[in-house]
């Protein structure tokens, strides 16, 4: 199936995956809750699931350099869209998957997308996963995105996920699960920005299973105006393992975020560690920046960019 995109489609897919047209190999673009197209490739075949909404993406053992997108865009005022996307990863894999959802909303009933993504990665292989969430629009409808993403790692196995929420979400409640296995390595890093009166809560929970497995949690976060965030995140250490959770976030006006990093060591081998670090720009960043020749709002607006890149 093939479906012609208007002006706001392509802004949407630009911002949440930097697609301008159809990418090259394997893809898939959802629209509203229906396919708008997709595409195999000779190592990565995307099927339509039997049982839920949703595809199954299964990349063959040894398939390396190939990126594979599956953004999601909402511009149906009303509408709640639910879908279950599940990653087999084979062995010995180097690939890159970019996701992400953006809603366009200029009505007053709430727009809302869930996307559960569960990803079984076979041993020794390595998946850098992307994924952004983006809300625009001139109603009062709330636009709604929450995310659900399960890792499980096999063996030797590494993945990076760069989770980021940009401008004009409303609201979303972000769970995130991991199970890693002996030397497997998973680095999460979530980026938000809130602002108005938008609320964020982060779940996250991390379970080191296998002997020399590591996980590095990185939070970074803005909250402005009247907002709220939470950042909620658990790593599980049940043998020789590494683990560090670090949040990092700035609050502008009266805004509020409340980080509640847990770790758990069930092995004395286990070697786990948290940190946070919660509040407003220093003034001198300003200052310094404003004697270069920017003004207040621009300098401050140069150090977010930096924070959040």
């Amino acid at each position: 199936m093939t479906v012609d995109l208007s002006p706001i489609d392509e802004n949407l897919l630009a911002e949440i995956a930097n697609m301008h047209g159809m990418p090259k190999g394997a893809f898939n673009v959802r629209k509203d809750g229906e396919l708008v197209e997709r595409h195999s490739s000779a190592y990565i075949d995307i099927s339509t699931k039997t049982d839920n909404p949703g595809i199954d993406i299964r990349i063959a053992d040894g398939t390396k350099g190939e990126t594979v997108y599956i953004p999601v865009i909402v511009t149906k005022s009303g509408l709640k869209d639910v879908v279950y996307n599940t990653f087999y990863v084979g062995e010995n894999c180097d690939i890159t998957i970019i996701a992400g959802c953006g809603i366009h909303n200029d009505s007053h009933d709430a727009s809302e997308h869930d996307g559960i993504h569960s990803f079984y990665l076979g041993k020794n292989s390595r998946v850098r996963y992307v994924e952004k969430h983006y809300g625009e629009g001139d109603g009062s409808g709330e636009r709604i995105l929450n995310p659900t993403t399960n890792v499980y790692m096999e063996e030797g196995s590494s993945c990076e996920m760069e989770m980021v929420q940009l401008r004009g979400v409303t609201s979303t409640v972000r769970d995130t699960n991991a199970e890693l296995g002996a030397d497997a390595k998973l680095v999460l890093t979530e980026k938000l920005l809130t602002h108005g009166n938008q609320t964020a809560i982060s779940n996250m929970k991390v379970e080191l299973k296998g002997e020399g497995s590591s996980v590095q949690v990185i939070s970074r976060s803005v909250a402005q105006d009247d907002s709220v965030q939470v950042f909620n995140p658990l790593v599980i250490g049940e043998c020789a393992c590494r683990g560090h959770v670090q949040c990092d976030a700035i609050i502008m006006g009266n805004a509020k975020v409340k980080a509640i990093p847990g770790i758990e060591a069930a092995s004395e081998d286990a070697m786990l560690v948290h940190e946070a670090a919660i509040g407003k720009i220093a003034g001198d960043q300003i200052v310094k920046l404003m004697t270069l020749g920017l003004t207040e709002e621009e300098a401050e607006a140069e150090i977010l960019d930096d924070f959040l890149s």
